[in-house]
């Protein structure tokens, strides 16, 4: 899948396009934890873009390391807010010299907890972040006040 992909990221940047990969990390190797541990969703930004992305999207990663090698690695690295670990995952990304942004998820049961992830987010370093679910599942007006007041989060225009 590298392969294929590093190829497809090529075709893509000799046609004059950006390359944007998401970067879920899955299989037999991975508990269901281990897909969104922090030095597992580090590693999955780093490859992707290793391989020429020029954005990566992944998921917001929690505190649990998966692999042995990841519990030394970030043994003495902040990871208790979201924060810290999505600090982590932009350095993983070429320092940020790549656009990292961030799934959704599930929708929020409310409105605070939708702003709170993104304000952690933005705090972090994120570029951005996928909330289709937590707006467009909403009513209109409310799902479009909710988009302003995202906007405002990552613009500056609200208090993080």
């Amino acid at each position: 899948m590298y392969e294929q992909l590093r190829l497809l990221v090529a075709e893509a940047h000799d046609k004059g396009l950006l390359a944007v990969v998401w970067s879920y990390p899955r299989g037999k190797a991975l508990s269901k934890k281990g897909e969104t541990a922090l030095d597992v969703v580090c590693s999955a930004a780093y490859i992707a873009c290793s391989l020429g992305a020029d954005v990566v999207k992944v998921k917001p990663p929690t505190d649990h390391l998966e692999t042995e090698r990841g519990q030394k690695a970030y043994a003495e690295v902040k990871r208790d807010t979201l924060r810290a670990r999505v600090s982590c995952v932009v350095q993983a990304a070429f320092n940020g010299r790549r656009i990292v942004i961030f799934s959704g998820g599930e929708k929020k049961d409310t409105e605070d907890a939708v702003l709170n992830e993104i304000r952690e987010l933005r705090a972090g370093g994120a570029f951005g972040s996928i909330i289709g679910r937590n707006t467009f599942q909403r009513p209109m007006e409310q799902g479009v006040q909710l988009l302003h007041k995202v906007c405002d989060i990552y613009t500056g225009r609200a208090q993080p």
